[in-house]
């Protein structure tokens, strides 16, 4: 007779009663190495991004140097544009002056040439310019050819008419130079001349009209009146 085949014998229990769970084992390992990988990624991700302290000190000076660099050309930028619109504010101030010389010139050309017409000593302009709230600069342009060649000399006075509390007053020489005995300005020129001086006009004063008075060393005075607006408009370049 075949003797009958018998089934594998289950697992028999330990020392203590439990039957060894191998396949728990190895779940364990698996789980344990898989945590590991895990650990080692992380350490290596850190070393790979994580900043090293030196570097943060290098970084942070080279920030630092840059913020400053940015300031210092900042800084220029606007040095440069003031510089530019100061340069462009006396480029235009030259520019009126140059065309007011070049004014200046032309009718001195046709003053002194041979084809001018000839006037005698008189008051050819008169301009003011504020130096405060009542001190006044004038220049008076004085010219001749009547005698070419001969040369006329004087003193020259001026004197200011204006509303003082709404009535009409004349301030004389005496008083726009604050001085008593304030004597008049020398002139002496062959063609043309320009005379400048100081004026204090009286306070609450609003001038109106200025006469400019040439007393000659010989001779009969000449007297000429501007307007105050006329004395204190500034011509446009190119006039």
């Amino acid at each position: 007779m075949e003797q009958a085949e018998h089934p594998p014998s289950p697992p028999q229990p330990d020392a203590h009663g439990e039957a060894p769970a191998h396949g728990h084992g190895v779940a364990y390992a698996l789980i344990a190495a898989f945590v590991l990988a895990l650990a080692f990624g992380a350490w290596g991700l850190w070393r790979t991004f994580a900043p090293m302290p030196g570097n943060t000190h290098a970084q942070a000076a080279r920030i630092a140097e840059l913020e400053q660099r940015v300031a210092t050309l900042s800084r220029s930028d606007q040095i440069s544009r003031e510089a530019n619109r100061d340069l462009q504010s006396t480029l235009a101030d030259r520019d009126e002056e140059i065309a007011s010389l070049r004014a200046d010139v032309a009718f001195y050309e046709r003053f002194v040439g041979a084809t001018g017409q000839r006037h005698g000593l008189a008051v050819h302009d008169l301009k003011l310019q504020a130096q405060d709230a009542q001190v006044w600069k004038f220049t008076a342009t004085l010219t001749q050819n009547l005698n070419r060649g001969a040369v006329s000399n004087g003193r020259l006075t001026v004197s200011v008419e204006g509303s003082v509390g709404g009535r009409m007053q004349k301030a004389d020489w005496a008083t726009l130079r604050q001085q008593a005995d304030a004597g008049g300005l020398p002139y002496s020129f062959k063609y043309f001349q320009q005379v400048e001086g100081d004026l204090l006009l009286p306070p609450g004063m609003k001038p109106v009209r200025v006469l400019v008075r040439l007393q000659p060393a010989s001779g009969a005075a000449v007297e000429q009146s501007f307007t105050w607006a006329d004395a204190i408009r500034v011509a446009p370049p190119g006039a």
